[in-house]
C-alpha cells in the first residue's frame, strides 16, 4: 500500500508538468530543450553542408548539433521544416507537422535518414543554443515583437534566421512593419527578409523585402507563417523591427487590404499550401 502511495506521488508531480497548449499535450522539459532548436543552412543554400561543416556552423554560434529527441521536442510544439539536416552524431532528417505530398512523404514526425556512414553527404543542419534565442524561434502567442538580430543596433554579416509563427485553428496572423532598413539592390540578393504563408520556406511564398521602404502589412491565410532572414559577407544595415497579432478570419484587419509589397512594388496576396493544421 504504501508502495503504491509512492507510486502516485511521483505520478503526480511528474502530470504537474504537462500541459494541453495550442492544441499539443506536452510538458515543460520538451519546451525547455525546444526553445533552442533551429535550421541552419550554408550562405550559398541549401544541402551545401557536410557533417564537420554542419557541426562548425553550430558551434560558432555557441551551440551544438541538436539530437534527434531535442529536434521531435521543437516539433511538438510546431516547428516544421522542409529540408533534411544534419543532428548530433552524424544522423540526417527532419521535423514535419502538416503532411503533405511534397514534404515529409505524407507523414508527419522525424522524417529520419539515419545515421549516414558517408559524413561528406551534403545536407542542412539543425543547431540546439538556448542562450541564442533572438536569431530566429518558434513563436505561438497571440502577439509578439519579432527584431533582427542585435536590434535596434546594426544586424551582422552571413546570418540566417527563421521564426515559425503558429496560431491556434481557424486564426490568421496580422503581420505589420514597425521599423525596415536592409541593404538595399535591386534584385534583393544580398541581404533580405522572406514571408511564406506555411510552416516552411518551401511553400507559400508571399515576397522577399529590402531596402528601407516600409512594406504594407501581411495576413496569412491560415494560422502559420515563416520569416526567413538572410545577410551576405558585406555591408550591413539597421535591421527590422515588425509584429503579428492573431485576427479572427472574418474580421478586416488595417485598411482591409489583403495584399503585401516587396521591394518591386505592390503585389497580389499568394495563397499557400499548408495553411491550416
Amino acid at each position: 500500500m504504501i508502495a503504491l502511495i509512492y507510486f502516485f506521488v511521483l505520478l503526480w508531480d511528474e502530470t504537474r508538468e504537462w500541459g494541453f497548449k495550442d492544441g499539443i499535450f506536452h510538458n515543460s522539459i520538451w519546451l525547455e530543450q525546444a526553445a533552442g532548436v533551429y535550421h541552419r543552412e550554408a550562405r550559398t543554400g541549401k544541402y551545401k553542408l557536410t557533417y564537420a561543416e554542419a557541426k562548425a556552423v553550430c558551434e560558432f554560434e555557441g551551440g551544438h548539433l541538436a539530437t534527434y529527441q531535442q529536434l521531435e521536442a521543437a516539433r511538438k510544439i510546431g516547428f516544421h521544416v522542409c529540408a533534411a539536416g544534419w543532428m548530433a552524431k552524424g544522423r540526417v532528417g527532419y521535423p514535419i507537422v502538416k503532411a503533405g505530398p511534397n514534404c515529409g512523404f505524407g507523414k508527419t514526425g522525424i522524417i529520419d535518414y539515419g545515421f549516414r556512414l558517408n559524413r561528406s553527404e551534403r545536407w542542412d543542419a539543425y543547431c540546439f543554443n538556448p542562450h541564442a534565442k533572438e536569431c530566429g524561434g518558434i513563436f505561438t502567442d497571440p502577439k509578439r515583437i519579432i527584431k533582427s538580430p542585435g536590434f535596434p543596433n546594426e544586424y551582422e554579416d552571413d546570418q540566417i534566421c527563421y521564426w515559425h509563427i503558429r496560431l491556434k485553428y481557424g486564426q490568421r496572423i496580422l503581420l505589420s512593419f514597425l521599423d525596415f532598413d536592409l541593404e538595399d539592390d535591386t534584385s534583393c540578393l544580398a541581404d533580405y527578409l522572406e514571408i511564406y504563408d506555411s510552416y516552411d520556406d518551401v511553400h507559400g511564398f508571399m515576397g522577399r523585402f529590402c531596402g528601407d521602404a516600409l512594406p504594407e502589412d501581411i495576413v496569412s491565410t491560415g494560422n502559420v507563417m515563416t520569416l526567413k532572414f538572410l545577410s551576405d559577407a558585406s555591408v550591413t544595415a539597421g535591421g527590422f523591427q515588425l509584429k503579428y497579432v492573431a485576427v479572427d478570419p472574418v474580421s478586416k484587419p488595417s485598411d482591409g487590404k489583403n495584399s503585401s509589397t516587396t521591394s518591386q512594388g505592390s503585389k497580389n496576396f499568394l495563397p499557400g499550401k499548408f495553411g491550416h493544421l
